[in-house]
């Protein structure tokens, strides 16, 4: 039976990438709003220091860490251990899987913004305008279409001939619901094969006549144990990282 269910966890969680965020193609810039901007060292140095507290919320909302760590989460509660493993730890495993699959899109940030502002080829608006452009392509390419079309309706903007013409602040908000939507489809798959195993384990225990033990109790280790048999993690991580590709 745990061969089986083994097999079952591992056909369903390879079915990940297939119910990833619907993708589409453009091709952004930020000119319109940023083009013009030019500031002195001096303020230049106030902004960035005021925007360090912004980074972080930046980064969780315009990257996979959205995605990876709702996953993870959810296939905690799934198994049924609510506390292992710890906060601490998810948060870290989802960091770093945000690093791999944003390693593309980081090295163009390198190259297009960060290496030609320290030269002094580009002014502080290029560069900004060069680094968003990376950020704006990663997400258009897992945000759904039908997202996107919501805050253009309501954020009232008219003319959109091309992706050049929709905002960041449009972009951003679209995405993260999008992420929303792909990370609850996974965990719906995750969840199946482990109640799955509550509902064998509860006809059991009823069929014998032990009504006062909880099924709970009874079923963890098999869901451990089927997880374990299944490599689960790996598994898992494997259709996060497919599922941006």
């Amino acid at each position: 039976m745990i061969r089986i269910l083994s097999l079952f966890l591992s056909v369903w969680i390879l079915q990940i990438p297939l119910f990833a965020a619907e993708t589409i193609q453009y091709q952004l810039d930020f000119n319109k709003v940023i083009d013009s901007i030019q500031f002195s060292s001096s303020v230049g140095l106030l902004i960035a220091l005021g925007s360090i507290s912004l980074i972080p919320f930046f980064l969780f909302s315009t990257t996979s860490f959205l995605r990876i760590v709702i996953v993870m989460s959810m296939i905690r509660s799934a198994i049924g251990i609510q506390q292992t493993p710890p906060n601490a730890v998810l948060i870290s495993l989802a960091t770093f899987l945000t690093i791999f699959v944003m390693a593309p899109t980081f090295s163009k940030i390198q190259q297009q913004a960060v290496i030609p502002y320290t030269s002094g080829k580009i002014s502080q608006g290029e560069a900004i305008n060069a680094g968003l452009q990376p950020f704006r392509e990663f997400m258009l390419n897992v945000t759904r279409e039908k997202d996107l079309a919501l805050f253009i309706e309501f954020s009232r903007i008219k003319n959109i001939n091309s992706s050049d013409d929709i905002p960041i602040f449009v972009i951003i908000p679209s995405f993260i619901i999008s992420e929303l939507k792909a990370s609850f489809q996974i965990g719906f798959l995750l969840f199946i094969p482990f109640v799955v195993i509550d509902l064998i384990v509860s006809n059991i225990l009823l069929s014998l006549g032990m009504f006062m033990l909880s099924p709970v109790m009874i079923s963890l280790p098999f869901k451990i144990l089927l997880f374990v048999l299944a490599d689960g993690w790996n598994l898992i991580t494997k259709g996060l990282i497919l599922s941006f590709v």
